[in-house]
Order: structure tokens, then C-alpha cells, then sequence
């Protein structure tokens, strides 16, 4: 049997940007992403503190460094620059995999700098 279990959590970063016009996306800074292990093109789930809106888009690559959480497209509707924003990724897993599985997490300071981490025991 499957499992869908939480991959990776951006915990409390702030949305930097809201881009109606653009594509739909959510876009975040690569080193971001890296350390979290979302992919680009990834479905995530964003969840904002602020509102309460949840909703699901993908993520794509914005400069590393720059701290970037861009919504993009109908995204851009649903927060507003400086909201508190939560993006989960979530993955499949075999019975297996789980016993000491933990996720990939993330946690922000106000300017979007990472202040902490927990890493996954399983590999993705």
C-alpha cells in the first residue's frame, strides 16, 4: 500500500511578490528549494497564514539568494505581499519506507532567510 506523507514544509516565509499577469506558478528562490527538495515544476500546496486560503500550484525557480515567494497567475488573488505563507510538497511512500521517516523542513525569518532546518531520515 501507498502513503501519501508530507515531503517537505516551508514553514512561515513571507510572500515578496504577486504577479497576476504571469503564468501560474509560485515562484521561490533555487537555494530554497534545494535545501527543501521541491522540485521545480513540483506540485506544492500553499497554505496562507493570513487569510486562511489554501491552494495548489507548482513551484518554479527563482534566483538564488534573493528570498523570492512570488505567487503567480490566479495564486496572486489569494495572498498579498508580506502574508505569512506555509508550502507543503507531499510524496507517495511504500509501508516500508516509513518506520523513522521524517520530512524536510524549513523555517524563515521575516526576511525569508532560512533560520532552520530538519532533514529527512528517507531518502526522496
Amino acid at each position: 500500500m501507498q502513503v501519501t506523507m508530507l515531503k517537505a514544509k516551508l514553514h512561515r516565509a513571507t510572500v515578496t511578490h504577486c504577479e497576476l499577469n504571469y503564468e501560474g506558478s509560485c515562484a521561490i528562490a533555487s537555494d530554497i528549494l534545494e535545501v527543501s527538495g521541491i522540485l521545480e515544476y513540483e506540485q506544492i500546496q500553499i497554505y496562507n497564514v493570513n487569510t486562511g486560503a489554501r491552494f495548489t500550484t507548482y513551484a518554479i525557480c527563482a534566483e538564488a539568494g534573493s528570498g523570492m515567494f512570488s505567487l503567480n497567475g490566479a495564486a496572486a488573488r489569494l495572498a498579498c505581499p508580506g502574508d505569512l505563507i506555509i508550502v507543503c510538497a507531499y510524496g507517495q511512500y511504500a509501508q516500508e519506507e516509513l518506520p523513522g521517516y521524517r520530512p524536510n523542513l524549513v523555517y524563515f525569518d521575516k526576511n525569508n532567510a532560512v533560520v532552520g532546518t530538519r532533514h529527512s531520515l528517507a531518502r526522496l
